[in-house]
């Protein structure tokens, strides 16, 4: 069934979730605790081991003489599972020796092929006893003399023992968990009653924005819910600034055309075979200013779009190609990191950028022209998870700018070196088309002392990648 409750979903979700967590949890917990109780008896049952093969020698009449001390009552109470027993091997022909707990019984024992010794030159294995105790053994052979005589040494464990601390242990963790799952439970759902707050808080803000009674979302809010407040402030801005923007291109077209307008009205009394020429030229001009700011508002209108793309290899390697043939006493250079990345921009856009760029770094360039493409960070401010962005650098080895050109060199219209064709407008118009896309673009001086030049565009969103 939907659960239309916020509250009641992440409470059912941690519930869940809790209950499944404790549940493994005891498991491993228990396994792992099984596993150690299981290392630390074969530990001590080799320790003991030992203590008897140190206390086992062969006595003067070739008998097997010796009493272990183990310091365990357990060794000496009959039927308690806990033994040691020493048996001569091979043609020494001496009594076994066995502790007081086994009485006339023995423990059966296996073949080697069946339990081999590790490296060690030790095995252990399960057995049963004559009273039914289910025991560990750990065995050793141990020669005793120069002579060669030999002794198998074997010392069991009852493994109830094990059994019983681990069922102790399993039962104490059981009750600890409840209670600790049903304390989750009541703390887990004040915190989510807490938590889900600011949510109320954004919700009543965005009421006082849609009533007039705000501008914008205003409030202090968690981290989880500022995001949601600033995309929603960022979304009223946005709306905002189409206005503004809408505006302000009305205002630059007709300002545009204004003057290219009085030079045709002036023309135009005088027309004949020499001004033809002018009156074109100037109509040509009010054409283009026409269509560059028709584009600035096709670009506000479609840098959010996803059906944008445009494959960064082809459309750089077709410009690179271009400049070569127009340049040919100049090398260009282009270098992608990573094949296969995509623009999420208009191919036109990017052809304007990038070949501004590059016509900028061809005109002040000694030798050549370096272009390299690669995967990039999102630009300060921009929401880094929604795109991809890509890093598109232009270096030339002219003579570079210093820090104050740089900022004179950004500025629209201004032109640093007169000698050279060009109207001053290139990189402004590099600028703005990158910062219609939320990108970034900057100058610096490159490694090969000329110009380098970053545009970071918006690559296509990872939903539609």
């Amino acid at each position: 069934m939907y659960v239309r409750s916020v509250t009641a979903r992440v409470l059912l979700l941690a519930t869940a979730w809790s209950a499944v967590a404790l549940v493994v949890i005891a498991l491993v917990i228990s396994a792992l605790y099984t596993k150690s109780s299981e290392r630390a008896f074969t530990d001590l049952l080799r320790a003991q081991l030992y203590n008897v093969v140190n206390s086992i020698t062969i006595g003067e009449d070739n008998s097997l003489a010796g009493n272990p001390q183990l310091g365990d009552l357990r060794f000496s109470q009959p039927e308690t599972g806990w033994y040691w027993i020493v048996e001569p091997l091979g043609t020494f022909a001496a009594t076994p020796l066995s502790s007081s707990s086994l009485g006339t019984s023995n423990i059966k024992v296996p073949s080697i092929l069946n339990v081999p010794f590790n490296n060690r030159y030790e095995r252990f294995y399960q057995a049963t006893d004559a009273y039914g105790n289910r025991v560990l053994v750990a065995e050793t052979e141990v020669v005793l003399d120069a002579e060669g005589r030999a002794a198998r040494f074997r010392v069991t464990g009852n493994l109830n023992v094990v059994d019983e601390d681990v069922q102790g242990f399993t039962r104490s963790l059981y009750i600890a968990l409840v209670v600790f799952g049903l304390g989750s439970l009541v703390v887990n759902g004040l915190a989510i009653l807490f938590g889900l707050r600011p949510l109320d808080e954004a919700r009543r803000a965005l009421e006082k924005v849609r009533r007039g009674e705000a501008e914008r979302l205003a409030g202090e809010f968690p981290r989880e819910v500022q995001s949601l407040t600033v995309e929603m402030n960022a979304l009223i801005d946005s709306n905002r600034r189409i206005v503004e923007r809408a505006r302000m291109q009305v205002g630059n077209l007709a300002h545009s055309l204004k003057t290219p307008l009085a030079v045709l009205l002036n023309e135009a009394r005088l027309i004949d075979k020499d001004h033809g020429g002018v009156v074109r030229s100037q109509a040509e001009a009010m054409q283009s200013q026409v269509q560059s700011y028709l584009n600035r508002a096709r670009i506000a209108a479609q840098r959010e779009s996803m059906l944008a793309r445009t494959e960064a290899d082809a459309v750089l390697e077709r410009l690179v190609r271009v400049m070569r043939r127009l340049n040919p006493d100049k090398t260009f250079e282009l270098t992608a990191s990573q094949p296969g990345l995509a623009l999420g921009m208009e191919q036109q856009d990017v052809e304007e950028t990038v070949g501004n760029l590059l016509e900028n770094a061809a005109r002040h360039a000694k030798s050549g022209v370096w272009l390299t493409v690669q995967p990039a960070l999102a630009p300060e401010g921009v929401d880094p998870v929604r795109r991809n962005w890509i890093e598109i650098a232009v270096e030339d080895d002219g003579p570079g700018l210093n820090p104050d050109e740089i900022k004179e060199a950004l500025k629209r219209g201004r032109r640093l070196d007169e000698s050279k064709p060009g109207t001053g407008l290139g990189l402004s118009i590099v600028g703005e088309i990158s910062s219609e896309y939320q990108g970034k673009f900057h100058l610096t001086r490159g490694r090969r002392g000329g110009l380098r030049a970053v545009l970071t565009l918006p690559g296509i969103t990872k939903e539609t990648a």
